[in-house]
């Protein structure tokens, strides 16, 4: 493929997706240390972690809890929502602990250098640390090697990821895929291939 073209459809890609979603542009990308991050823009909070999932309840009760918008903080330039002023102390006191990894994106897409997705009610906590996930399917297929899964998330988002902007990053690896990359169906085809298995 020719390099020009590939850099002139990056560029498009870049314009439209800045014309057509600005909002999570400035959501996921704040000017704090921990960026990029999965969040939204809700009113009042500007960058609001994980559309407001309460980040400590995966710690205490080993649960997805909606956060309530009564208990808030703000970290890093980033908003986050608990259940109970109790949530909002234990988070106030130790904010770091209670983080997600790689900002709260999918795993899995980090995996793949992407930073994209993640569903605050799909996750897993791995060695203290919290983990989430774009849907079932994708940590399904993390599962079916999570060592070397771990490992490679670990690089993508220490090399590439971490620090960067969210959609850049995105644009980057759809159009330049990493060496090991997947799709869809052959990650869903994977992980049919390891429950037959079972």
């Amino acid at each position: 493929m020719n390099i020009k073209f590939l850099f002139k459809t990056l560029a498009m890609l870049t314009v439209a997706a800045a014309l057509a979603g600005c909002g999570a542009i400035v959501a996921q990308n704040p000017s704090g240390k921990i960026k990029p991050v999965n969040a939204v823009a809700d009113n009042p909070e500007q960058r609001l972690m994980l559309k407001g999932a309460d980040v400590v309840a995966y710690f205490t009760q080993n649960k997805y809890v909606q956060g309530n918008a009564q208990f808030r903080s703000s970290y890093e330039g980033v908003d986050f929502r608990f259940a109970s002023a109790e949530h909002k102390a234990l988070f106030d006191q130790s904010p770091e602990k209670y983080l997600p990894e790689y900002g709260g994106y999918c795993a899995n897409g980090i995996v793949y250098g992407i930073p994209w997705g993640g569903d605050a009610d799909t996750w897993k906590m791995i060695n203290g640390k919290l983990y989430i996930f774009g849907g079932q399917g994708s940590k399904d297929a993390f599962f079916i090697d999570e060592q070397a899964n771990l490992a490679l998330a670990e690089k993508y988002w220490k090399e590439e990821v971490a620090g960067g902007n969210s959609f850049i990053q995105r644009s980057k690896r759809l159009v330049f895929k990493v060496p090991h990359y997947k799709t869809g169906e052959q990650l869903a085809a994977m992980v049919d291939a390891a429950k037959a298995k079972k």
